[in-house]
Formats: structure tokens, sequence, C-alpha cells
């Protein structure tokens, strides 16, 4: 089997046939053959903006789910505050974590194929950062509780983030994808993991919760810690791959 970062028959590229690649040159030259019209930005936007002026939006935040909360909600919005946004960050941080277990069971499972890569992470570390998303999952699902949220809800954010890490889902669970590739994807999840807790933080500080702003915290440093370790495992294995680790 060829490996990706091997030399190969690889035809996407006009060099591989200078002969065709001349004659499409001669074509656009040829006054005789008819050239595409530019594209019009402003057609382009029209529609667009059309189309957005007349959507209805992705989703909503559902009421609070007691009276007591309906009532605390409420007084946060006379002062000018709009707590639907932090519920609605927390849905997308409680998705987006699911998804994150998800992205590294998928590794996981997939093992036995990826390990043979020189570099390639233990299995106890990618089954540790596993079990701190689920940790992460379990937090946010408690805290929405105890805001008189309902957990159960895909809120806007939510189903976003959905969409968002369906391509890396399906890098992950392709068959052809090598160990570093498989990284990647799980690099990319854990750069807006972390950026995503970081605006949780400070969206619970602003909202007076302390405690899970401190709690949110913890969650964080532990995501940190991820973001260095995948970090370090592509580095590995680059470098390795490249034949210069140590060089």
């Amino acid at each position: 089997m060829q490996m990706p970062d091997e030399i190969g028959m690889n035809r996407t590229g006009n060099a591989t046939s200078p002969i065709d690649s001349r004659k499409m040159g001669e074509n656009l030259e040829d006054p005789g053959i008819p050239v595409a019209p530019p594209i019009e930005r402003s057609r382009i936007s029209a529609v667009r903006t059309a189309y957005s002026e007349n959507a209805e939006p992705v989703g909503t935040v559902s009421p609070p789910a007691t009276i007591k909360n309906a009532v605390t909600t409420g007084t946060q919005m006379v002062i000018g505050r709009n707590p639907a946004v932090f519920i609605n960050k927390l849905g997308e941080r409680l998705a987006f974590e699911r998804t994150g277990s998800r992205l590294y069971q998928a590794v996981i499972s997939r093992y036995d194929a990826l390990k043979s890569a020189s570099g390639f992470p233990e299995l106890g570390e990618l089954q540790k950062v596993h079990n701190d998303e689920v940790s992460h999952f379990e937090m946010l699902w408690e805290a929405l509780t105890e805001l008189g949220a309902d957990p159960t809800v895909q809120t806007p954010a939510a189903d976003i983030a959905g969409v968002e890490s369906t391509g890396l889902m399906q890098v992950l669970t392709d068959p052809r994808t090598n160990g570093a590739e498989c990284l990647h994807s799980l690099l990319v999840a854990e750069l807006a993991d972390l950026d995503g807790w970081n605006m949780l933080i400070e969206l619970a500080k602003s909202f007076g919760h302390d405690d899970l702003a401190r709690r949110f915290q913890q969650a964080f440093m532990e995501e940190e810690e991820h973001l260095q370790s995948v970090r370090s495992w592509i580095t590995t294995m680059t470098l390795k791959e490249s034949g210069t680790d140590g060089k």
C-alpha cells in the first residue's frame, strides 16, 4: 500500500500533461472561442441577500423550565442583559463536547490501523482525552440543569456546531486517512474547543455565575493540555515522516 507522503502518480496538476496544458493556453488566446463572462458579485450578492432576508433562523433558545428561573430571566432582561445568549453558548459547548468524545472514539476505534505510524500516541493517551471530553459534557449538562434550562434542547449554536464538526468526523472515519491526517482533524477541534471554553468563562462571570466560571476554568485548563498534546503528537509524527527528527 502506498503512503500519502510517498511520490506517486498524482495527475491533478497541469505539469503532468504539458501538451494538453499548452493546448488549453492556446484555446484561451483563440478569439474564436467564447470566454465565460466574469462573475458579477452584485448578482450573487442580491440572490444570497434575498434568501437571507426571508430565511427563518437556525433555531431559538427554549424558555426557562421553571417559574423561578423564568423570574430570574425576566429580571436579567429588565436590566438589559440577555441570558438566552448564555444558554445558547452552553448548549453549543454541550454539543461540542459530545462530538469531541465521539471524535476521539472514532480514532480509538481505528487504533489498530493507525498505531503503526511512528510517533502516533499511545491508546491510553487518547482514552484519557476521550474521558475528559465525556466529563466536560456531564458537567455542562449539570450546569444547564442548575440554571433551569433543558439540556436535551438543541440550541441554534449547538445545531451549527454539529454541522461544523461533520467534516472532522468524515476525515476520522475515512479508511484512507492515516494517523497524522486524523490528528490534524483533532487539532482543528481542540483549537475551536479552547476558544469556546474561554468565551463561556467570560459569559459566566458577566452573569454573576462565579461557581460555574470556576468549573469552566478547570475544563479550560484540561482542554489546554489536550491541545498541547495533539500539537506535540503532530509535530513528532511529521518530523519523523520527513526524516528530519533530531537532525
